[in-house]
């Protein structure tokens, strides 16, 4: 039996692809393994949508090659998106990999192993999760409609390709039997979903069929886009405790202007009456987006009017990047560059901002009673983590409670913790009864 380890960098929709192609790997008899040192074959699943990304996953690739130099009988295989965008450069500039594939090349990278690639329908029915068992990803489309001037995405992943409710609910249902209590639906453009399958927004009846799922407990909902948003999705959050009052999305700027340049659908008026009327509906929901500073054009009135909204409006979760200069984008033939430095500075300032911000809400909760899921213990210190339904793993708040004497409680279980202290990330806890 061959073993095979997986490489997988960048975002959760690439997690998915890589437990996919695993899998379908083991259903063709392979083995995988944890360490790359211990295969006969390494994959690499990269990410190319910035330059930091790139880097990571170039890297990964000549960890992997150093790796075959030392056991010539190895193989290395690039997937992914770097290698979708790049894959005649790579052919050139690093001739010692193997075989080179797209995106969600499952059947090819078979096909190069001698198998046969399953049927579509089973794809996702053979993934194997790699997350802890209490959560999962739940990928509900790709690609993406929009033209945004700063994003290579589309021209990676293609146009919106929404999956049907019933596959979805189909694999949602077997997360849940492998013990799956939280379901983290992604996808590029959330609020689209099912628009080129049912000629409609549909997200808010793939929501209510996913709540009716046995043992799921927890439906959070990422990367929703401010353009056609669904405010049902609001109701429905109020009507049913699975669905949690947890809205990821990313806004990128607010300056009209630079709205305008980036090629974004709406303007900061809208996105002002967006969250306003979903704070008024729900006082208690957890707002979280993103934003990118330094795009072409950026001046610092553009960036005093960001850090203004930013402090007016406080959300209470918030991420950046700066921005990559990536070729064949519509940002790429933008003039007036922003200078490296200044964009850096000016995101610093950004988070420096949101740290204060961050801390204060914190502290506002100590005192509290919080319902937390228990994402890991430590026995060297004797702490779990866990998180509450305003936070998603890697990219939010954590909860650490120390123990002094022994619990029952383990991963994937729900637990009421008051809080007891807080700092700019995190909030310190003890188990209540």
């Amino acid at each position: 039996m061959k073993k095979v380890h997986i490489t997988t960098l960048g975002c959760s929709k690439n997690l998915v692809d890589s437990e996919v192609l695993s899998g379908q790997l083991e259903a063709h008899e392979f083995e995988m393994v944890d360490e790359p040192v211990d295969s006969d074959l390494i994959i690499v699943n990269t990410c190319g949508f910035i330059q930091s990304a790139k880097e990571e996953s170039l890297q990964a690739i000549f960890e992997a090659i150093k790796l075959k130099e030392d056991d010539p009988a190895k193989k290395v295989f690039v997937t992914g998106c770097l290698s979708e965008r790049y894959k005649p450069d790579i052919e050139k500039k690093i001739p010692e990999v193997d075989a080179i594939f797209g995106t969600e090349a499952y059947k090819e990278i078979l096909g190069a192993l001698g198998k046969k690639h399953a049927a579509n329908d089973n794809l996702h029915r053979m993934r194997k999760v790699t997350t802890p068992r209490h959560f999962a990803y739940l990928k509900i489309s790709e690609g993406c409609n929009h033209t945004c001037a700063f994003c290579a995405i589309p021209g990676i992943r293609g146009k919106l390709r929404s999956r049907s409710i019933e596959s979805l609910v189909d694999e949602a249902a077997k997360l849940a039997a492998n013990g799956a209590k939280e379901l983290i639906l992604i996808s590029q453009d959330t609020s689209s979903y099912g628009k080129d399958i049912y000629n409609k927004q549909n997200i808010v009846n793939l929501l209510k069929a996913l709540a009716q799922i046995d043992g799921i407990e927890w439906i959070r909902v990422l990367y929703w886009y401010p353009t056609n948003f669904p405010f049902e999705v609001i109701q429905l959050m109020k009507d049913n405790p699975k669905i949690l009052p947890y809205i990821d999305m990313p806004i990128q700027h607010v300056s009209d202007y630079m709205l305008q340049l980036m090629r974004r659908g709406e303007r900061k008026e809208t996105i002002y009456k967006i969250f306003n009327r979903i704070r008024a509906e729900i006082p208690d929901i957890a707002l979280r987006t993103t934003l990118i500073v330094g795009h072409p054009g950026e001046t610092n009135d553009d960036f005093s009017e960001l850090l203004a909204f930013i402090k007016d409006f406080q959300f209470d979760r918030m991420g950046s990047f700066l921005y990559s200069d990536e070729e064949n984008t519509a940002a790429y033939l933008l003039q007036n560059k922003v200078e490296v430095d200044v964009a850096r500075q000016r995101q610093d300032e950004l988070m420096s901002v949101q740290r204060d911000l961050s801390s204060k809400k914190n502290a506002l909760l100590v005192g509290s009673v919080q319902r937390v899921l228990l994402d890991e213990y430590d026995i060297n210190t004797s702490t779990y983590s866990g998180r509450t339904y305003r936070d998603a793993p890697e990219i939010d708040n954590e909860i650490i409670i120390t123990v002094d004497k022994e619990y029952t409680f383990k991963p994937g279980d729900f637990a009421d913790v008051e809080i007891i202290d807080s700092g700019e990330y995190e909030l310190f806890g003890r188990f209540v009864g």
